[in-house]
């Protein structure tokens, strides 16, 4: 619990939970790559029918798909047990501390689409 009765303790923590966005969507990114590769790979190989390229592709990019939206969730919920602990008057009149948080909720329902995207593309090929 803070004791300096600051609104910066609380755009500290905004920037934090925010850095840790960048980092869910940073292994989103990752894990999508990996996938397409995976895809890249059987045009290069003509018969890569029998290459396990692409699945071994897709399943480690949907596990970092899926390991962001983790995080997104995870960071989410310690951000509003930190704002639990904020005093009023830590907080500035009329300000949106639900914003980062539907940033993050929303970045990791883009992750449980990709990843059902993922999961169709894997089983539809």
């Amino acid at each position: 619990m803070s004791d300096l009765n600051d609104p910066r303790v609380l755009f500290a923590a905004e920037r934090t939970l925010l850095a840790w966005n960048r980092t869910c969507l940073a292994l989103m990114a990752f894990g999508f790559m990996i996938e397409r590769f995976g895809l890249f790979l059987r045009i290069l190989v003509p018969n890569s029918q029998q290459l396990p390229y692409h699945n071994i592709s897709a399943w480690l990019g949907l596990s970092f798909i899926i390991l962001g939206g983790v995080f997104c969730l995870l960071t989410t919920i310690q951000h509003r047990r930190f704002l639990r602990t904020l005093k009023p008057i830590e907080i500035p009149e009329r300000y949106w501390t639900f914003l980062p948080i539907f940033n993050n909720l929303a970045l990791m329902l883009i992750s449980v689409l990709l990843s059902i995207y993922m999961l169709y593309m894997v089983f539809a090929v």
